[in-house]
Order: structure tokens, then sequence, then C-alpha cells
């Protein structure tokens, strides 16, 4: 498998009479940027969701860095996303309670971390994405491409060697969009983390390494 990070083999998933992805294969390198275009209930979402343990697949297999973890229990997934995996959303999903710097530190709260330690590595974070002067900005202070930002740094915060993102840019306009693209990219340069992004946006298709067309449930890697 090379350099591959993660390995799709063949992963199914059917709800009731619904096959909603069929068989669908990837291979993400270390360090590889990858877009996977296509219409609203073509299927994208859920391989997202099996590629991050967070769906199991019907049928399959997962495997990272040459290990099958398909046989993972639920705790297990989790343990696997923390350590290895940065999860964006579109709807940014921050706690509207918590400021920027405590949503960004939440993923750190189950480590063995001294509140000083997970401080300063949280504001590492705001500091990347160009947000520190807005620490402690509750989310209703944010605006939409500032609230993506502290979902990216929380995404980034336990230095996962890959970012999974669901349609980043979906709720933004497109200047802001094509901020966020670019932060993407400048974060990628900095880390060298893959990223694999779920999207309609043909900029971010244009700007990945790599693009895959997902259509009625089946992943086209042309």
């Amino acid at each position: 498998m090379g350099n591959s990070l993660l390995v799709a083999e063949g992963l199914s998933k059917s709800f009731g009479d619904l096959q909603a992805v069929r068989s669908a294969s990837l291979r993400i390198a270390s360090g590889e940027f990858t877009a996977v275009m296509g219409r609203s209930g073509s299927g994208k979402t859920t391989l997202l969701h099996m590629l991050a343990g967070l769906e199991r697949p019907t049928g399959g297999r997962l495997v990272f860095r040459g290990q099958d973890i398909g046989g993972l229990d639920e705790d297990g997934f989790a343990l696997w996303r923390r350590a290895n995996i940065g999860l964006v959303f579109q709807a940014f999903h921050l706690v509207p309670t918590l400021s920027a710097l405590e949503n960004v530190a939440f993923p750190l709260y189950p480590e063995r971390i001294v509140p000083l330690e997970r401080r300063k590595r949280a504001m590492e974070r705001l500091g990347q994405v160009g947000l520190i002067d807005r620490a402690d900005h509750r989310p209703s202070r944010l605006s939409g491409g500032e609230q993506q930002r502290v979902a990216i740094a929380r995404a980034l915060v336990n230095s996962p060697s890959l970012i999974l993102a669901d349609e980043p840019t979906g709720n933004l306009d497109s200047v802001t969009g094509d901020e966020i693209l670019e932060l993407f990219r400048r974060l990628r340069e900095q880390t060298g983390m893959a990223l694999l992004i779920i999207t309609h946006d043909e900029k971010v298709a244009a700007a990945s390494d790599r693009s895959l067309q997902m259509t009625d449930g089946v992943l086209n890697d042309e």
C-alpha cells in the first residue's frame, strides 16, 4: 500500500432497501489533498462518515497505516479518531456557550494535560487560523468565516494526520469560502497532513491533488 495513510476497499452502506454507497474504494496518501464531488444525495457524506468511523459499513474494509481497523468497537473508533483524525463540518458544530479558545481546547479534555498546556495548544491553533484576537469570543460574536476557522483549529488541536471535511465552504459566501480553501492549503503545507474534502465547490476540486466524482453511491476515481 506504499505511503497510503487510509485505504477503503469496497465500502458499502445500506439503509434498509436504500444502498447509499456501493462498493467504494479509494486510497488517501500521506499529505495528499483529495476532493470528492457529487450532487446532494450521491452518498458523499455517508462515505465520509464511514471513513471517519462514524458509520459502520454494511460491507468492505477500512485500513489505516496498514492495519485493518474495521473490527474496532465504538470506543476504539473514538480513540482512533481522537489520535488521528480531524473533522470539519458545514454547520461548524461549535458549542455556543464556550469561547473560541474553549471550543478549540474541547477535544483535549479527555487527555491528561495540565490546563496551562491545554490553553497553550489551543492558542497555537487559533494563531494558525489567524484568530488570536477572537479567543474570548463566543460563536454568536463571530462571523461565519471566523466560526469555520475556529472549527478548523479545533480539528487541528490533536495534530491529526488526516482532516476529513464535509462541505466546509457550503455555508459561506464565495469570498470567505476562498479564504477557507486557502487556509486549508496553507495548513497542509505547514503540517504535512492529508486532507479529504466533500464538496460541491469546483474551486475546491480544482485546488486538490486529485478529484473524485460520486454518483448514486458509486465513487468514480478517474
